[in-house]
């Protein structure tokens, strides 16, 4: 009877931890001094995030251009993946936060004039706000960041300007900025704003190329970050992300360079997601 009861007891939590999902909230805020407004979030938390009292690994995710801090909950799948992730232990429990970088103005960087500037109000306020806020350990080894499209070059460039904040960057189908300083002139980002400088396009330009950032990595930090990179074949990105592995090769900057069937879209990033947290899942333990 005892040995009933025991396996009996055994299934009842077996099934009881099997039924436990992730929670996604996708409609917090912060205030933010540097914007001068409140900032949106998301976030995505693990199954056993308020059963437990442990602190947890973090990825920062990126979404899109057009899309918000809600695109990787509605179209991205993230709390379904993520669970399903995680309960096959093919990724570690993680906290997965999603920044809105589409209010006020579009994009991950700080504007050519400096006079937006979202990336330092990331790294200055957000972050320190989402690690004071969350059971988050605050280390380089426990933190990565990936995104899509828009997302994956801010992946890209805040890896390039912090590699020593990210253990590993998953830049998906990403834009690369400027592949050259020729058509620094042309950039779209540009058009309507006035006093612009030709040091201040240079600046940008040394700032925001992905391109001009690998070809120009010291070589002590060719190590530093873990990197995937995944793009389709048909995407209309693929030229700059196979140029920046072939740099990448050309510089003996160690990354995984994928290519899959498939173009800019939803379907395609839904099957990168489980890759990507299994592979940061491999740095949280391992890096």
């Amino acid at each position: 009877m005892k040995k009933l009861l025991a396996s009996f007891s055994a299934a009842i939590l077996a099934l009881s931890l099997s039924a436990q999902t992730g929670k996604v909230l996708d409609n917090l805020s912060m205030p933010s001094k540097i914007l001068k407004m409140d900032r949106k979030y998301a976030v995505y938390l693990p199954p056993d995030y308020e059963s437990s009292q442990r602190s947890y690994p973090v990825l920062y995710l990126l979404h899109g251009s057009g899309d918000d801090q809600t695109g990787w909950v509605q179209f991205g799948e993230v709390l379904t993946i993520a669970d399903a992730a995680i309960k096959s232990g093919k990724a570690t429990a993680m906290v997965i936060i999603m920044p809105d970088a589409n209010t006020g103005k579009r994009g991950y960087e700080n504007d050519v004039k400096n006079e937006w500037r979202y990336e330092d109000f990331f790294f200055q306020e957000f972050m320190p706000f989402v690690e004071k806020t969350y059971r988050i350990k605050a280390e380089k080894r426990y933190r990565a960041i990936s995104g899509l499209s828009m997302g994956g070059g801010g992946t890209f460039t805040y890896a390039l300007h912090h590699p020593e904040l990210f253990s590993s960057a998953c830049p998906l189908s990403a834009s690369t900025g400027l592949l050259n300083r020729e058509q620094l002139n042309n950039y779209r980002s540009f058009q309507g704003m006035e006093g612009i400088t030709e040091a201040d396009k240079e600046a940008y330009f040394k700032r925001q190329s992905v391109l001009y950032m690998v070809e120009n990595m010291p070589d002590d930090q060719k190590k530093a970050v873990r990197w995937y990179i995944d793009c389709g074949d048909d995407d209309f990105l693929f030229e700059g992300n196979s140029l920046v592995h072939i740099a990448m090769r050309k510089k003996e900057i160690p990354h995984e360079f994928r290519i899959r069937n498939g173009g800019h879209t939803w379907t395609y990033w839904r099957e990168s997601l489980p890759e990507v947290l299994e592979f940061v899942s491999m740095a949280f333990h391992q890096f």
